[in-house]
């Protein structure tokens, strides 16, 4: 598939599935590191790849979490906010939907409206200087309890910034059930944020069935042991409930044991809705563009089929009808010429 390559770096795309600290280049890391030589992250941009070797999904948040501690000022959050944008418009990133944490900054010291107008800033440069449109979902850290449902459910309410569209569950779900935090998304929902928990990763289907019936879920972040059941697959299908598929991530935590194992073909074959995310691209060594070529490589797709798989995000999205009218054209003005000037 390797001829495929220059095509994927030059599709716009959107990304649904992607988070904040998570997105941290190792020069950023290593930079915020050497600011803050308390903490236990390497500050050689070379030396994090090995930092970022992950033995199972709790030492990965074990080291993500050390990475968030880095993240200690509004100027800090503003610096990391915009460079995760400058990578996006790198890899023709059009438009992407930003998994923020904000109660791991605010619980660090952040001043809350300090943090709110760091993200703002930065979403509004990038859009003028980068051309890449960033909104925001606000997700509760579920290890850390209903303290953090609370706080994060207070802060998106409260002092909502104008980017925010939605609201999610992230973090280890061994042992996080999802029930406990219904009443924290039935306020976000009844404040207009849509629900994007994540479910299914690392526990089985009965997790998203959780996230469906008592979260209220729209999309699913990454659902990928929904496969198990194939009565979940057929409701997915059936409810137009996308999944946000994260196939190098799943690698990496050790949620799937060989990407060759991955269950992305069976999420397409029942007919569900799938977007494909980078999730924690730096930590997990790679980037939209190459999370495209591994799906075209699993899912066998052309050209046509990896544009088809592109715009699958975008319909996905909370991005605005015209917005979405704009970025489906953009996608397939590019395919078209792309095809008559290789004659394919």
């Amino acid at each position: 598939m390797t001829d495929l390559h220059p095509f994927i770096a030059g599709l716009p795309k959107a990304e649904l599935h992607v988070h904040h600290v998570g997105s941290a280049s190792p020069r950023i890391v290593a930079e915020l590191a050497a600011h803050h030589p308390d903490s236990k992250v390497p500050t050689d941009p070379e030396a994090l790849a090995d930092y970022f070797t992950f033995t199972d999904f709790g030492h990965f948040i074990d080291v993500y979490l050390s990475v968030v501690d880095l993240i200690r000022t509004p100027e800090d959050v503003r610096l990391l906010t915009f460079e995760v944008a400058r990578d996006m418009a790198r890899q023709n990133i059009r438009y992407a939907e930003l998994t923020v944490t904000p109660f791991s900054s605010t619980r660090r010291g952040i001043p809350e409206q300090g943090f709110m107008e760091a993200i703002e800033d930065a979403r509004k440069a990038a859009e003028a200087e980068l051309g890449v449109v960033l909104r925001w979902c606000f997700d509760i850290p579920g290890e850390a309890g209903l303290e953090a449902a609370e706080e994060t459910t207070r802060l998106a309410v409260d002092l909502r910034p104008e980017g925010l569209v939605s609201f999610g569950l992230g973090g280890p779900e061994i042992g996080v059930e999802r029930p406990q935090f219904k009443p924290y998304f039935d306020r976000a929902i009844a404040e207009g944020l849509h629900s994007v928990p994540h479910a299914g990763e690392t526990t089985g289907p009965q997790t998203v069935w959780d996230a469906l019936t008592h979260l209220r879920a729209e999309r699913i972040g990454h659902g990928t042991h929904s496969v198990q059941d194939p009565k979940l697959l057929a409701h997915l299908a059936e409810h137009h409930i996308p999944l946000e598929v994260c196939p190098t991530s799943n690698i990496a935590t050790r949620a799937v044991a060989d990407i060759e194992q991955h269950p992305i073909r069976e999420m397409v074959q029942a007919g569900v809705l799938v977007t494909i995310n980078s999730d924690d691209p730096p930590m997990f060594g790679t980037d939209l563009n190459n999370e495209y070529g591994v799906a075209a490589r699993l899912l066998g797709l052309d050209e046509r089929g990896l544009t088809a798989l592109a715009k699958n995000a975008v319909e996905a999205s909370y991005l605005d009808a015209a917005g979405k009218r704009t970025l489906a054209a953009e996608i397939d003005t590019y395919t078209t010429n792309w095809l008559e000037r290789t004659g394919r």
